[in-house]
Parts: structure tokens; C-alpha cells; sequence
């Protein structure tokens, strides 16, 4: 009876306060499954009101970010030999060399990127200046694109160009193991059960950006004339009469297929810092680098099974670089090498895969293109 006469007065009290509070103007929420929980108006929590369907809206800007900037990359990247071998007169073998070894240097930066970011600046200032970087090198190469504009030599224009491209590897490279971390630091512990639908969102964009642009930049490039024949560099012992359209590629527009790309790289650098006051930014950890440990590790076992020092029958190999480092970390280097085991086959893929950027594409020059057309005449 008591519990019966409590449970009453609590239900006429929360009636009666429910009633001042509309008079008032309050509302009372509710929240299922979770206590309410009183948070200050002032101070890092108000981050938590900066949501839209629950998703940090600092996320928002990274997304368009990365589009502009894989945008900004695979553009560049799809009309890239055709501009060495027909531009600056490589040969085909040179350009197809020069085209892999740029590839390789933008898939071997981001080592460098994730130190940089570890170690001394932190994912936010290593995107941020490194992006710069990214900037200048595609500027600099549609600039090299632009013969009118410069009237240099073809040896000019050749520095230009691998001055630039050598920059675009060290931005692409360097953000490439940032960006998509500097994300995932933007949810708190309540929206952790999100991050799987923002990487889905989040790698969709970026095979968005580079479809887009892979079917978008060969259009500007071959349909729109932008400076003539004589656009071309000169070479050391060319005459203006000998550099034609045909042998120079100067009915076509590199300099709109690269400035393009350049562009949505300036977009990508301000959609970034747009979001600069949102973001949650973390201060690298310090001490010693992940990477360099575990190359340190790997280099004292070796040298140490070489000269016997702790050489033991049954002893792992990795376990002879002990008690220099923990156990525990050799024991994860070791399972980190057992696991490289099956990307040993990979190199094989990827080398004939980006043959489509370089000899497939100098294969595709030779073909005749109109696929429609051919279709219809054979159906018929």
C-alpha cells in the first residue's frame, strides 16, 4: 500500500512539473536506453552538439576533401604519359619508365607522411602543409604545359615537369596515411558504431573522384584546342616547321587537363581548412617512431644471430633482438613479417594493373576509338 501511495505522489509531482514546463516553454527529452546526463554549455562538450544524423560535421569537410583531391590525382595521372611521349618527345619506353617510377615514389611517400605526422606535426599540420606541396606541384606541371605563356626550351620544360611531379608524389604520398586516420579521430567514444558507415562513404568518394576525373580529363585534353600546332617547346635542332600537331601533340590541351586537377587541388586545400575550428586534433605521441622501432628491431636480431651473440638452438629469430626490445614488441614484429608472407604475390598484379596508365594507354592511340559506330556496322 505505501509503494502504491509513493508511486501515485511521484506521478502527480512529475505531472505537475511536466505542466510548468510547457507553460514555460521547456521540453522534457528522452533518451532510450541511456540515463540523461547533465553537460556543461561551455568547454570541449559543445563539439558533441556539432552533428548532423550523428556524424561529426567536422567529417563533412575530410570527404570533400579527399574527392577533390583523388579527383585531383587520377585526372593528372590519365593523361600523364600521352604529355611525355607527345609533348616533351619521349620515346615510348622512357615515358612508360618515367611513368611507373612516378607511381612508385607516390606509393612509397606515405611512409614518410606517417612519420612526419607521428613524430613531429601530427596529422592536421602534415595534411595541411603537405597539401601545399601538392598544390605547387600541380601548378608547376600545368604551367609546363604552357608554352605560350613561358616560351622556353623543351629541356625547360622538361625540368618543370619533373620538378612538379616530384612535388605532387611527395603531397599525394604524404596525406595518403593521414587523411583517413585525422577521420577516425573525429568520432568520440559514443559514435565509435559509425566509423564503419563513414570509411564506406569515405572510399567511396574517393573512387568517385577518380572515375570522374579518368573519364573527364582525356575529354578536356583531346577535344578542346587550346594553342595551335605551334605550341609546342622547340628542341635543340627543331625548326617551327617540323613541329606539327601530329608529331607534338599541339592540338591537344594539356594545359586544361592538368590545370583542371590543379584547381580541384586548390578546392581540396580550402574545403580542408574550412573545417579547421571543428576539427578534433590530436598532438603526436613522441618517443621513438613506430616504424623505426620495429626496423631496429628487426636489424639488432639480425646482427645479432650473425655474430652468435645469444644464438640459442629453438630460439626464434626475432627473439635474438631481446632484451634490447620487450618481448611482447618482438613477438608483434614477428607476426607482422608472418603476415608480409602473402602481399609477396602482389607485385605481380600491380605491375601488370598500372599498365593501363602507361603501355595500354599508348596501345589505346593506335586503336580506333569509336566504338559505336564499329558495333552497329558489325551487328548490320
Amino acid at each position: 500500500i505505501t509503494s502504491e501511495i509513493t508511486t501515485g505522489r511521484r506521478k502527480q509531482e512529475e505531472t505537475m512539473l511536466g505542466a510548468d514546463q510547457a507553460q514555460n516553454g521547456e521540453t522534457i527529452q528522452e533518451v532510450e536506453g541511456e540515463p540523461e546526463s547533465e553537460q556543461p554549455k561551455t568547454g570541449k562538450k559543445v563539439v558533441d552538439f556539432l552533428t548532423c544524423r550523428g556524424f561529426p560535421l567536422s567529417i563533412f569537410f575530410i570527404v570533400g576533401n579527399e574527392f577533390c583531391e583523388r579527383f585531383s590525382y587520377y585526372g593528372m595521372r590519365a593523361v600523364l604519359v600521352l604529355y611525355l611521349t607527345f609533348y616533351l618527345h619521349f620515346d615510348e619506353d622512357t615515358s612508360t619508365s618515367l611513368y611507373h617510377t612516378f607511381i612508385v615514389f607516390c606509393y612509397a611517400t606515405p611512409l614518410l607522411g606517417a612519420i612526419i605526422a607521428d613524430s613531429l606535426l601530427g596529422k592536421f599540420k602534415t595534411i595541411f602543409i603537405l597539401s601545399i606541396v601538392y598544390v605547387v606541384g600541380n601548378v608547376t606541371l600545368m604551367l609546363s604545359a604552357i608554352p605560350p605563356a613561358l616560351n622556353c626550351s623543351e629541356t625547360a620544360y622538361r625540368v618543370m615537369t619533373f620538378g612538379g611531379l616530384a612535388l605532387i608524389a611527395l603531397g599525394t604520398g604524404g596525406i595518403k596515411p593521414c587523411v583517413s586516420a585525422f577521420g577516425g579521430d573525429q568520432f568520440q567514444d559514443h559514435q565509435k558504431h559509425l566509423l564503419s558507415k563513414f570509411f564506406s562513404v569515405f572510399y567511396f568518394s574517393i573512387n568517385a573522384g577518380s572515375v570522374i576525373s579518368t573519364l573527364l580529363t582525356p575529354v578536356l585534353r583531346g577535344d578542346i584546342n587550346c594553342f595551335g600546332p605551334e605550341s609546342c617547346p622547340a628542341t635543340a635542332n627543331d625548326n617551327s616547321t617540323n613541329r606539327t600537331a601530329s608529331k607534338c601533340g599541339g592540338e591537344d590541351c594539356y594545359a586544361l587537363s592538368f590545370g583542371v586537377p590543379a584547381a580541384l587541388m586548390i578546392i581540396s586545400l580550402f574545403v580542408f581548412l574550412g573545417g579547421s575550428r571543428l576539427y578534433t586534433k590530436h598532438k603526436p605521441p613522441g618517443g621513438k617512431n613506430i616504424f623505426f622501432m620495429f626496423v631496429g628491431c628487426i636489424a639488432t636480431a639480425t646482427k645479432n644471430w650473425l655474430l652468435k651473440k645469444g644464438r640459442r638452438k629453438g630460439v626464434k629469430f626475432i627473439h635474438h633482438a631481446c632484451p634490447t626490445y620487450p618481448v611482447e614488441f618482438a613477438n608483434d614484429v614477428w607476426a607482422v613479417l608472418r603476415v608480409l608472407v602473402i602481399f609477396l604475390p602482389l607485385p605481380v598484379f600491380w605491375s601488370l594493373f598500372d599498365q593501363q596508365g602507361s603501355r595500354w594507354t599508348l596501345q589505346a592511340t593506335r586503336m580506333n576509338g569509336d566504338i559505336v559506330s564499329n558495333y552497329l556496322l558489325w551487328c548490320l
